[in-house]
């Protein structure tokens, strides 16, 4: 049996091992193996396994009642880390640093006080593992969309999740109704142009001067075309384009993303993207474009983040909403009720998500404990009453 000091300190020590191997999308072999073991060895949950990839999900059952689920995801990101601590990864390139490696932690310390006070389950508590929420295969689909596919999620009433938030301190919580995160849709835009000698630009057609007039007024778009109450947003984070100082290329490469918070803003992005886009024809070039649709919006439901309220009623909590990143989990909540929290984890000297020297405040493993425990006996308490 685990007293709260002790398992507090297994939730360290699986937090770091995982920190220390990570995998990533699509390639958590070693992780999920990791966990399944430390769930088997409770001998009280059924553990399914290779649920969408890598992904697990633990069941535990006592009688009839609510279903409800607990996700955290699994897979690292593709970072360089920049840390001394001794649980550093020792995987070349890849790190945790979104904090995945805390939730799986959080997770197993869920299902070990789960096993100690299993009498008190009135049930079923369905304990998610997800694998690849970083990135998509080549089909397009992340780890979420892959696993809601299951048989085994679609009777789960309500399902929680949270996720690491380093610009909160340990004792605070961030919580959103509705739009929480953002819509994630990615476009690749290629200019194509006439190469000439630099000396003469005149005889060819530059994509390079066109790329500029035509980002100019994409940068223009938000501030001009959107509602100026509507969240919305796109960026430009790649362009790839000639092979020497004194040649014109001919062709432009861009690649960027669209954000919003909801379908019609999502719409009329990608709507006045194409239409900015034949401002090229006029100047003399040619283009292809493709978008990508990714994660939807991340939609909190106001009845489940009042049970998170509840059972953080100890604790700094923050009403607002996450911000333009992007979550798979919103596949989840697309399908199911579901929702997401932010759990304070800040250290002394602030570490941003998918930074390389991203790292927590490890106190908050109890904090999050505490909360998905405290939401868990709300459930068993209702039906008591």
């Amino acid at each position: 049996m685990y007293g709260p000091e002790t398992l507090f300190d297994h939730m360290v020590e699986w937090r770091r091992q995982l920190h220390q191997h990570p995998e990533l999308s699509f390639e958590e072999k070693e992780t999920s193996a990791y966990i399944a073991e430390k769930l088997k060895k409770l001998e009280c949950f059924e553990v399914h396994e290779q649920i969408g990839g890598y992904g697990i999900v633990a069941v535990i059952s006592n009688g009839e009642g609510p279903v409800v689920g607990v996700r955290a995801d699994m897979d690292a990101l593709p970072i360089t880390e920049q840390s001394f601590a001794g649980y550093a990864s020792v995987n070349e390139g890849v790190m945790h640093a979104c904090g995945h490696d805390a939730h799986c932690a959080i997770l197993l310390g869920v299902a070990h006080w789960v096993k100690e006070h299993r009498e008190m389950i009135t049930g079923t508590i369905k304990l998610i593992f997800q694998p690849a929420e970083e990135a998509a295969d080549e089909e397009g689909e992340t780890g979420a969309e892959k696993m809601i596919r299951s048989p085994l999620l679609e009777d789960i009433d309500a399902v929680y999740a949270l996720h690491m938030c380093p610009w909160l301190r340990t004792g605070e919580i961030q919580v959103n109704d509705g739009p929480s995160m953002a819509n994630n849709d990615e476009f690749h835009i290629t200019i194509f142009g006439e190469g000439a000698h630099a000396g003469y630009p005149h005889q060819g057609a530059d994509p390079i001067w066109m790329t500029t007039q035509f980002l100019q007024t994409v940068y223009s778009m938000t501030g001009r075309r959107m509602h100026p109450l509507e969240v919305g947003t796109i960026s430009v984070g790649q362009i790839h384009a000639g092979t020497a100082s004194n040649i014109i290329p001919d062709r432009v490469d861009i690649y960027g993303t669209m954000r919003s918070y909801t379908e019609q803003v999502r719409h009329q992005l990608e709507k006045e993207l194409l239409e900015k886009m034949n401002m090229i024809h006029s100047l003399g070039g040619q283009y292809q474009w493709k978008i990508q649709k990714g994660e939807p919006a991340l939609i909190n439901d106001e009845e489940l983040n009042e049970v998170v309220r509840k059972a953080a009623a100890n604790f700094e909590i923050y009403n607002e909403p996450f911000g333009m990143g992007s979550e798979d989990f919103s596949h989840m909540v697309n399908r199911l009720k579901g929702t997401m929290f932010f759990l304070g984890c800040g250290l002394e000297k602030e570490r941003m998500l998918h930074h390389p020297d991203f790292d927590i405040d490890e106190q908050a493993l109890q904090k999050g404990l505490d909360i998905m425990v405290g939401i868990l006996q709300s459930y068993w308490k209702n039906q008591e009453g």
